[in-house]
C-alpha cells in the first residue's frame, strides 16, 4: 500500500487540469499524428513515425503517474486546519533570517508543487523540515550550505 502523498486543493487542481489535457488533447493528438506518420508507408524509416510512438509513450506514462499521484494524495485545505497557530503542511508562513532581517513568505506544499519562485517550498526540504511545528516568535535553525541560519517565525497563516 502506498502512503498518502499530501498534496494542497490547488495543486490536486492542477493536477486534474493536466490530466484532462493529457487525455482529451494530447492523447487524441498524437493518435492522429501516429496515424499520419503510418499513412507515409515504410515505418522502419519513417522518423515521424518514431517521434509520434516516443510521445505517445511519453504522454501514456504521465497520465498513469497523474492518476496515481490523485488517487494517493491526502488532499488538504490550508483555510480549513486548525493548527493552533503551528506550521504544518500548506500553512503559510512569514519569516525573517535572524542575522540579515531579511523576510520571506513561504508556503509548505508538496514535493510536486514545490516552487521556489512562487515562495512554495517542499515539505521534505531542510528549510520546511526545521518549521514544522513551531509557532509564530520561534527561532527555526536550518542547515544551510553555509552552516546553520536562524529564522524567526513572524506569521504562520492557513489562505
Amino acid at each position: 500500500m502506498m502512503n498518502k502523498v499530501p498534496l494542497t486543493v490547488k495543486g490536486a487542481e492542477l493536477l486534474r487540469i493536466e490530466l484532462h489535457q493529457l487525455k482529451t488533447v494530447e492523447r487524441p493528438k498524437v493518435i492522429a499524428s501516429i496515424q499520419e506518420a503510418r499513412s507515409h508507408g515504410d515505418l522502419s524509416e519513417n522518423a515521424e513515425y518514431d517521434a509520434a510512438k516516443e510521445r505517445q509513450s511519453f504522454i501514456e506514462g504521465r497520465i498513469v503517474e497523474v492518476e496515481s499521484k490523485l488517487a494517493n494524495a491526502q488532499i488538504i485545505d490550508p483555510a480549513h486546519l486548525d493548527a493552533d497557530g503551528r506550521c504544518v503542511f500548506g500553512a503559510t508562513v512569514d519569516l525573517e533570517e535572524v542575522d540579515s532581517r531579511e523576510t520571506v513568505t513561504y508556503q509548505i506544499v508538496g514535493d510536486d508543487e514545490a516552487d521556489i519562485k512562487n515562495n512554495k517550498i517542499s515539505i521534505s526540504s531542510p528549510i520546511a523540515r526545521a518549521l514544522i511545528g513551531k509557532y509564530s516568535g520561534d527561532i527555526a535553525e536550518v542547515k544551510a550550505p553555509g552552516g546553520i541560519k536562524e529564522y524567526e517565525i513572524l506569521d504562520v497563516k492557513y489562505l
